[in-house]
């Protein structure tokens, strides 16, 4: 006599949901890219073991189900799981609306940096699809928002590069700091002065102000800043 085995109805559509989210994750279409909407990415969050772990980030959706020790269930990277969250990459706010795909008011510097996680993960992880919404239209083409995402760190890229070709023009100061010592900034050849960067430049998400060494007949120049405390011509100061 066959047994008769008796399922919750609850079960039955938590299996079902599941096996819908297989099914369309392994099938294939001809265009050969997946189009998935916030809620069916929210699916491959690492909460169901038997589906993958799907990471969005500028709209690409990423498997990275192989680093399932950081994107699982529990893992520290877990808040980046089935969800765009590409503010959080470099706003370090994992929580509430720090974990949005928005980025709103970030430097050329921080846009750049995050294009850069993007090509991480293309190096890393498999791209699976991509997300409709800010970065990609219903048929998968790239909205005007991510075009403009891509041209701001392309400017914070040269921006670096200036910066980085200004500042060699006057030698930078030499740094250390300790807990217990504090901090303090020193000269081989000069004396330490605090010069603001040239507003672009500081645009770049980095400090608006530098240490940098100058020599005795270059310290008439405008906008150079004496560390408080620190005396005229000192070679080292404490910060």
């Amino acid at each position: 006599m066959a047994a008769k085995i008796i399922t919750s109805p609850f079960v039955g559509v938590a299996a079902f949901v599941t096996l819908l989210a297989l099914v369309a994750f392994y099938y294939k279409p001809l265009c050969k890219q997946r189009l998935f909407t916030v809620e069916e990415l929210a699916l491959y969050n690492g909460t169901d073991q038997s589906l993958p772990i799907l990471l969005g980030i500028l709209g690409s959706v990423f498997d990275v189900t192989k680093g399932k020790s950081h994107y699982g269930e529990g893992g520290g990277y877990n808040h980046f799981s089935g969800r765009d969250a590409s503010r959080a990459f470099v706003s370090g706010n994992f929580t509430g609306d720090g974990l949005t795909d928005s980025l709103s008011g970030l430097s050329s510097q921080q846009v750049k940096s995050i294009v850069e996680w993007r090509d991480f993960y293309v190096r890393t992880y498999k791209f699976v699809g991509k997300l409709v919404g800010r970065y990609y239209d219903t048929k998968g083409n790239p909205t005007k928002y991510l075009k403009g995402v891509e041209a701001k760190a392309a400017r914070g890229a040269q921006l670096l590069k200036k910066q980085e070709i200004e500042e060699a023009k006057q030698p930078c100061c030499n740094s250390r700091w300790s807990q217990d010592e504090g901090g303090e900034v020193w000269c081989d050849v000069g004396v330490p002065r605090l010069v603001q960067r040239p507003l672009e430049i500081a645009l770049t998400g980095k400090m608006s102000k530098r240490c940098a060494c100058f020599k005795e007949d270059q310290l008439s120049q405008p906008g150079l800043e004496v560390y408080e405390g620190c005396d005229h011509l000192a070679k080292t100061c404490r910060v």
